[in-house]
């Protein structure tokens, strides 16, 4: 039948069933220490000192260069290029035909013909798909994460974020602090090293991201480390960086929308059965055989705002119907506050005789690549998907990024979310366990209200 995504399926009966039974675990980040000191202290770094995120091991890499570059990004998102100068980047997000969801990722403008886009599987074999068969001329490499990659990445990514960053980042580079807007770059010197420079804030503190080439990793990495030092600066394991976006309100894993529908047929056929994308698993309350009802709008997760209809891309028929038909307005994005005694009781259901709830792993408590647990109304009505969930020891609370209904998107609102697999899958992760029911107050997402006020500012960088 073939070793593509398409006959993957076929053989599977359908993309549920395929997603549904497989085998393949949760994210876990290869390469990387899963803890420097202990999960919790590195979470409370990033809001009380500053930390140093390893980005080398986790991420995929797209570089893009050719004289059709900028077109084939322009061609694919649904955000303008029209302003996108050397040494910027942007959240480049790209929609089916159909108007759903396939990702979002980083794309880093490095030179004026050559882009860097970085992130999760599905928007590089998008881009990498039209790149190979719509006829752009441009050059690409690619570069997967640690964990499917034999021998080292050709880049290294370190960010420094906190309310302490500047104050390292002034210790660590050669010359003054940059002063750059948020997103925007420049090049700076460590330890005798050209660095590209990013400004940028995963939870809503201060910071930069460094990239350069994979030979230089260590100068850099040991002059962080060293200007770290003097100002109590956190290195991040594995662990503890998974559940930085809960705070953040970024959702990670979206299920790509490219598993039905005539305008992804021949992706389809272009993936291969061993792809990453044919290969994750999904898993939660949330049950459906149709797998688009697992799918998002770019409306859904809060990406209205920077869809720009001033340029011709897959999908903007489709979203443009969606705005005018209301579809736009039916959904937000909220983060989940959990309720104490629910989760507390939940898990500790593994100590009792009879079967308990399905086990919380800590701090990342997905169980499958796609995430998906359906939210209720206090009167057991559904309400949304809930989608990535972890424990935050800034908020001492389980917390998940969510998309909910417009009627039951007001911060307060008091939710449920369903705990677990009504009928447990052959998953290897999922054991035997019974579903329970955990209420939850919607509030918004960014969570943290710096996040959603500072994050994006442009006001000038200074240390402290």
């Amino acid at each position: 039948m073939g070793n593509t995504l398409q006959a993957a399926i076929a053989r599977a009966g359908s993309a549920h069933a395929l997603l549904w039974e497989s085998q393949t675990p949760a994210a876990v980040i290869s390469g990387l220490t899963p803890e420097f000191t202990n999960w919790r202290d590195e979470q409370l770094a990033w809001r009380r000192t500053s930390v140093l995120f390893d980005q080398c091991h986790h991420m995929w890499n797209l570089n893009i260069k050719g004289p059709d570059a900028l077109k084939l990004i322009r061609d694919t998102a649904i955000n303008s290029t029209e302003y996108f100068p050397v040494n910027a980047a942007k959240q480049y997000v790209a929609v089916s035909g159909e108007g759903f969801l396939i990702g979002d990722n980083i794309l880093f403008r490095n030179e004026e013909d050559e882009f860097q886009a970085v992130g999760m599987a599905a928007t590089m074999n998008w881009l990498e798909y039209h790149a190979a068969t719509g006829g752009y001329d441009v050059e690409l490499w690619s570069d997967t994460p640690s964990a499917l990659r034999a021998g080292p990445p050709k880049v290294y990514r370190y960010e420094v974020q906190g309310p302490g960053a500047l104050d390292v980042i002034q210790d660590a580079i050669e010359g003054e602090l940059p002063t750059v807007k948020f997103f925007h770059g420049t090049r700076v010197r460590i330890a005798g090293k050209e660095v590209r420079a990013l400004r940028h804030g995963m939870a809503g503190e201060p910071g930069f991201e460094f990239v350069g080439p994979w030979v230089d990793h260590e100068a850099v990495h040991e002059a962080l480390l060293k200007a770290g030092a003097r100002h109590d600066m956190v290195q991040v394991g594995g662990r503890a960086y998974l559940t930085n976006t809960l705070e953040s309100g970024w959702l990670p894993r979206p299920l790509p929308a490219i598993f039905t529908g005539d305008s992804t047929n021949d992706h389809r056929q272009w993936l291969s059965a061993s792809s990453h994308d044919a290969r994750a698993s999904l898993g939660g309350s949330f049950y459906s055989e149709n797998i688009e009802d697992y799918y998002f709008t770019p409306f859904d997760l809060g990406y209205g705002r920077i869809l720009k209809l001033d340029h011709d891309f897959i999908g903007r028929d489709a979203l443009e119907t969606q705005l005018e038909d209301g579809t736009a307005e039916a959904n937000r994005k909220v983060t989940l506050v959990w309720n104490r005694d629910d989760t507390a009781e939940a898990f500790g259901s593994m100590f009792d005789v009879e079967i308990g709830a399905k086990y919380f792993n800590l701090p990342l408590a997905n169980y499958a690549t796609y995430q998906y647990d359906r939210v209720e109304t206090t009167g057991g009505t559904y309400a949304g998907r809930s989608n990535y969930v972890g424990y935050s020891a800034n908020e001492r609370s389980m917390l998940s990024i969510a998309v909910v209904d417009a009627a039951n998107a007001e911060p307060g609102t008091e939710v449920t979310v369903l705990w677990g697999e009504g009928k447990p899958s052959s998953k290897v992760q999922v054991e035997d366990h019974r579903q329970v029911r955990i209420r939850a107050t919607v509030q918004p997402a960014p969570l943290v209200a710096k996040a959603r006020t500072d994050y994006r500012s442009n006001a000038p960088l200074t240390s402290a």
